[in-house]
């Protein structure tokens, strides 16, 4: 366990605390403004109070960054800061002090993955070194909204090099800019990917709130491996311009925070139509308040179905899913037992899902890579699978398969791609239509994933099992939400609704959340043999 760390405040008596001293996070009273795990409706109530700014909020944070990604136990969750946080969280104290406050959001910093554009001088580059002059002077349309929210950019995070569809043998979490992403709860174990300096960012109290970006489970299982609220919208929602894409078909930004209220506040600004994103055009008319929606009692009288995946499940997380029913039922939640698609069925969504990806990467891709700063010279796929074979540092722990596998793919006018992407959504999305109608059922709920497993560069890592694929491939909105721990390794519950039924989603999580203040703080342990109980085990004598 590190040891109490100053995290440099406004005030010259503030402190921040880096690390958690006790394994669980007390329900309440939760963190002060002041601690760098508070919510972010806390530090804005702070500020609004007077007693905390936002220059102090984004010094403490970089601060926090130094002692803590950049050395110590070095998460290397941040790839690059953004040399204007400063300054513009000095602006966005200068707004309030003249009484002009933006909303929820007004100051408070935010990291972004490092697929998604800003126009703040840094450079995007998916984690790749091909991309490493990617600096295009242009903020995505949804990092535009954020700001114009009062938000303040501290920077891009580390991720799962080209959004993890790079290699078939690939490690979550790893980059050749910045290397791998370490799980704050146990540093030997994966952070999941392909979002995992965002989770991992937001979890170990580097930054208030996160955007991460998901085609499948890419939002929602870092955020659940490390404890955080992440939401995987309905496909539209969100505009994905100046996002390096995987498919158009199902990519989307997501927002990330440690708290539920915080993911729908950040939401409410990015929703959104895009008239350079086709696929957002009923965005407008289907956005929200999602703020407005959250109550305690939003389960009450609700039937929920309950999911129960089988494939690579942990009995320890079977028993932190039981203790979240009864919690559902206490929050009123009618539970409705529900069965799963049938193997065959998914198998076949997997199989015409994987293969769809490829034409689509290829064609997204090369449209992208087109529109990159001039100094990028790696222009084509073919120029990247070149460039990887030449630099040595892009390769040491695994190739590039999909890479390959994409160079060699129809183009998206093909009959027999257009066939597997449409069976592949039709499937999905039966599957969840007959489970949420035949069940007479709102919501569907399960264990997210597992506790995480240990990083092997060598034979992998152990799959527990998702729910991300159907609602991924058919573009409904995917929530996950901690509700529990695994000898100190965060597990969260998953909630799964019909498209467009995000602020339903967030309602349920909320009401989920204040029933169980389920998350914990990370001790970033070497590994999960050290905690107390294990290591006394371990070595009696």
């Amino acid at each position: 366990m590190l040891k109490p760390q100053t995290f440099a405040a406004a005030l010259a008596a503030a402190v921040f605390v880096a690390g958690a001293a006790v394994a669980q996070t007390p329900a309440a009273p939760g963190p002060s403004a002041l601690s760098p795990f508070a919510s972010g409706a806390d530090q804005e109530a702070a500020m609004q109070a007077g007693t905390l700014t936002s220059e102090a909020l984004v010094q403490a944070y970089l601060g926090r960054i130094a002692e803590l990604d950049r050395k110590g136990p070095k998460l290397n969750s941040v790839i690059a800061l953004n040399p204007h946080a400063l300054a513009d969280a000095r602006r966005m104290d200068g707004e309030r002090k003249a009484g002009h406050v933006r909303g929820p959001l007004h100051g408070l910093p935010v990291l972004l993955k490092d697929n998604i554009e800003s126009a703040d001088g840094t450079a995007t580059t998916a984690g790749s070194l091909a991309l490493i002059d990617n600096v295009t002077g242009r903020d995505a349309v949804l990092v535009k909204r954020l700001t114009d929210a009062g938000a303040v950019v501290l920077g891009k995070a580390n991720l799962s090099e080209w959004a993890n569809f790079r290699s078939t043998h690939s490690i979550s979490g790893w980059t050749g800019v910045a290397g791998l992403v370490r799980n704050p709860y146990s540093l030997d174990r994966t952070a999941c990917g392909s979002s995992a300096g965002s989770a991992v960012a937001v979890s170990a109290g580097l930054v208030t709130l996160a955007v991460g970006t998901e085609t499948d489970g890419s939002v929602t299982c870092p955020s659940a491996i490390n404890g955080v609220v992440g939401l995987k919208p309905t496909l539209g929602l969100v505009s994905r311009t100046f996002v390096v894409p995987i498919s158009p078909e199902q990519d989307t930004p997501g927002p990330m925070a440690r708290t539920v209220r915080d993911t729908a506040a950040m939401l409410t600004a990015m929703a959104g139509s895009d008239p350079a994103d086709a696929w957002t055009k009923e965005a407008d008319l289907r956005k929200a308040d999602y703020l407005a929606g959250l109550r305690p009692d939003a389960l009450k009288g609700v039937r929920v179905g309950v999911l129960r995946m089988t494939a690579g499940r942990s009995p320890q997380t079977d028993a932190v899913f039981e203790d979240a029913l009864v919690a559902l039922r206490k929050a009123g939640a009618i539970l409705v037992e529900v069965k799963t698609p049938a193997d065959a069925d998914m198998s076949a969504i997997s199989t015409n899902e994987g293969e769809a990806l490829r034409v689509e990467f290829k064609a997204a891709l090369n449209s992208y890579l087109l529109t990159t700063a001039p100094k990028v010279t790696a222009r084509s796929m073919e120029a990247l699978v070149a460039f990887n074979n030449k630099e040595s540092r892009e390769t040491p722990l695994f190739g590039q398969e999909i890479f390959e596998e994409s160079i060699n793919a129809p183009p998206i006018t093909n009959a027999n791609y257009i066939q597997r992407r449409d069976t592949a959504r039709r499937l999905s999305r039966e599957a969840l239509d007959h489970m949420l109608h035949d069940n007479d059922v709102e919501v569907l709920v399960g264990p997210s994933t597992g506790p995480a497993s240990i990083v092997d560069p060598i034979d992998g890592s152990r799959s527990l099992g998702s729910y991300s694929t159907l609602p991924a491939v058919s573009g409904y909105p995917h929530l996950t939400v901690p509700m529990g721990n695994v000898s100190g390794l965060p597990v969260n519950l998953s909630l799964i609704g019909p498209a467009w039924s995000d602020a339903k989603l967030l309602a349920f999580g909320y009401a989920f959340e204040q029933a169980t203040h389920a998350r914990i703080d990370p001790l970033f342990l070497p590994n999960i043999g050290a905690r107390p109980e294990f290591a006394k085990a371990y070595d009696p004598r």
